[in-house]
């Protein structure tokens, strides 16, 4: 019979190598993330824009969202704001019109969620005797930047077919759980999406606050239905040869969640829609990753699996902390031994040196994109307790993967975007 600690080092010996392998590309990658290029092309306004809002009983928010885009700095006879009132019960549809938008009324129970609400009102935009050369999606909940249509006009003119804005925090220090989301996309904004572009890779969308150019959504067919039909649509563009454009300067504000409980539903639908959109797409884009030697569709591969990973990271993490633990007096004779002849050795101090350099590469980050200060920081001191929490929410995307039953994020904070921009 082998051994249960042979075992638990094999084991561990494969989750590590894998984890490491992983772990290490995407430290890499984000270290192209910390120069941030200035953006020296700037267009004329020329292309006219449907901006969609996506609203379900959004009453306490939805007036928000319409002001601050009747005040982008834009002409007006470019673009037109647009509600979709989702199975509404509320009067999200009245103060939407009375707001300014143009509001369509959706009711369907069959077949509920963001995805198949924005499919219906894709064919009534395409039917339209106006034609735009871009849709922008937005969240009922949304803030949008002054500069924001500017922005993607510009990332347009320069050929790109669908393009990412800044997704910041709408509700930074509400409380524990929002200042954690909003570190998370800070950090993910600079390290990943603002790194893949600077390589030339394709940025992910992020399922609010991004455009498409009307005839390519036509040419693919939007089909993206799933619980994240943001990574949905972002495989297919990818599997297609289309890159997703990153503009750093368009920024979006989301409210995030207040409390775990919300927190904890809202994210185990995105790595319930993650494995859903993997398990159609992984295979597909390695195939053509490796046919094409293709490293965009390698990077979007890995990309959509990133609940498997965090289940690795965490397997790796756990099998560590038993096999410290087993070793646990002998590694502590060692270090006395250690300490007692030579002192530190060169390898411990480098790895100390690791571990305070990792716990700062974030709030450096931060530093770079002008979020960091004391309460920040204060709250970044509870973020790996924020972090730990993935482990078990991805476990249970994986296993539910087959439930599309979509599910409500309420909003309510009502905030004015001129506020907003004064503090950022």
């Amino acid at each position: 019979m082998i051994p249960f600690k042979t075992v638990m080092q094999f084991m561990l010996s494969i989750f590590t190598n894998v984890v490491l392998i992983i772990t290490m590309y995407y430290l890499i990658l984000s270290l192209f993330g910390l120069v941030k290029k200035r953006d020296n092309n700037t267009f004329e306004p020329q292309k006219s824009f449907a901006l969609v809002v996506a609203a379900h009983n959004e009453e306490a928010v939805i007036e928000g969202i319409i002001n601050s885009l009747l005040k982008l700095d834009y002409p007006k006879e470019l673009y037109d704001i647009y509600v979709i009132a989702d199975n509404c019960s509320d009067a999200t549809a009245a103060i939407s019109k009375n707001s300014g938008a143009i509001v369509y009324e959706r009711f369907n129970k069959d077949l509920r969620g963001k995805g198949y609400a924005l499919e219906w009102m894709f064919k009534k935009l395409f039917s339209l005797e106006k034609q735009y050369d871009s849709i922008v999606i937005l969240d009922a909940d949304n803030l949008v930047s002054r500069n924001f249509l500017k922005a993607m006009n510009n990332k347009l003119c320069e050929g790109y077919k669908v393009v990412q804005g800044y997704l910041d925090s709408k509700n930074p220090k509400d409380t524990w759980i929002t200042a954690c989301y909003s570190i998370s996309f800070w950090s993910t904004n600079r390290m990943f999406q603002l790194a893949r572009n600077n390589l030339g890779l394709s940025s992910q969308l992020g399922g609010t606050g991004f455009c498409m150019d009307t005839q390519i959504l036509k040419e693919l067919g939007w089909g993206a239905t799933c619980l994240t039909e943001d990574l949905e649509f972002t495989c297919k563009l990818v599997l297609n040869g289309y890159k997703v454009g990153w503009a750093h300067d368009a920024v979006i504000y989301d409210e995030k969640p207040l409390s775990l409980a919300q927190s904890w539903a809202q994210r185990r639908r995105w790595m319930q829609g993650f494995a859903d959109v993997s398990s159609r797409y992984f295979f597909k884009l390695m195939k053509m990753s490796i046919k094409e030697r293709s490293f965009t569709k390698f990077d979007c591969a890995l990309y959509s699996i990133q609940p498997i990973v965090t289940i690795l990271l965490g397997i790796s993490t756990i099998l560590n902390c038993i096999q410290q633990l087993f070793a646990a007096p002998e590694t502590i004779t060692k270090v006395i031994n250690m300490m007692n002849t030579t002192g530190i050795t060169i390898a411990a101090a480098c790895l100390l040196l690791a571990m305070v350099l990792q716990f700062l590469y974030t709030p450096f980050i931060l530093f770079l994109e002008k979020k960091l200060d004391l309460k920040i920081i204060l709250y970044y001191l509870i973020y790996p307790v924020y972090l730990i929490t993935w482990l078990p929410i991805c476990i249970q995307g994986v296993m539910n993967k087959e439930n599309k039953e979509w599910s409500h994020t309420k909003h309510t904070r009502s905030v004015n975007i001129e506020e907003l921009e004064k503090v950022n």
